[in-house]
């Protein structure tokens, strides 16, 4: 697959780049558009994005290696976040990422073979109200336990 934007994701750099007043502020929105697009952030694609804002490729690795919402690796069609920080860990968010990992024969930042399911534990997702919950892709599911876990990756395959 060829690393490049289209024209029209092209325009919409342009028009990212023009809310700052330097092009090295319209990183971060950049960047996630080439995941979207690429699926995760090779080196080949951190270059592109690069070149694409005039900055080095160094500046550019610095940023996705800072960010965990940047994947340094292919992910599963479906990435799986698991709160475990105070909130959802009280509520059962460590049950549910041990059992996710069983039932999926996965752990942290693994992708099934199959490449569907890929999983991450997660220190917060500032969801504490709606404790434990978890993320599938840019999805959020509140006041989640095993059984609703289940019958949402059920719902998946």
């Amino acid at each position: 697959m060829a690393i490049e934007f289209s024209q029209e994701e092209l325009q919409k750099i342009e028009e990212i780049k023009k809310r700052y007043p330097e092009q090295k502020a319209a990183i971060m929105p950049v960047l996630w558009m080439a995941q979207k697009k690429f699926g995760w952030l090779s080196d080949e694609v951190k270059q592109y994005v690069a070149d694409l804002l005039g900055l080095s490729y160094a500046h550019v690795h610095g940023v996705v290696s800072f960010y965990t919402m940047y994947f340094k690796k292919p992910m599963g069609k479906y990435h799986i976040q698991v709160c475990t920080n105070v909130s959802c860990m009280l509520l059962g968010g460590e049950e549910i990422y041990i059992h996710l990992c069983d039932k999926l024969g996965i752990k942290h930042l693994e992708t099934t073979s199959d490449g569907k399911f890929s999983l991450e534990e997660v220190e917060c997702m500032g969801a504490c109200g709606g404790a434990p919950m978890i993320a599938i892709n840019e999805d959020y599911y509140e006041n989640m336990d095993i059984n609703k876990v289940d019958a949402l990756i059920d719902s998946l395959r």
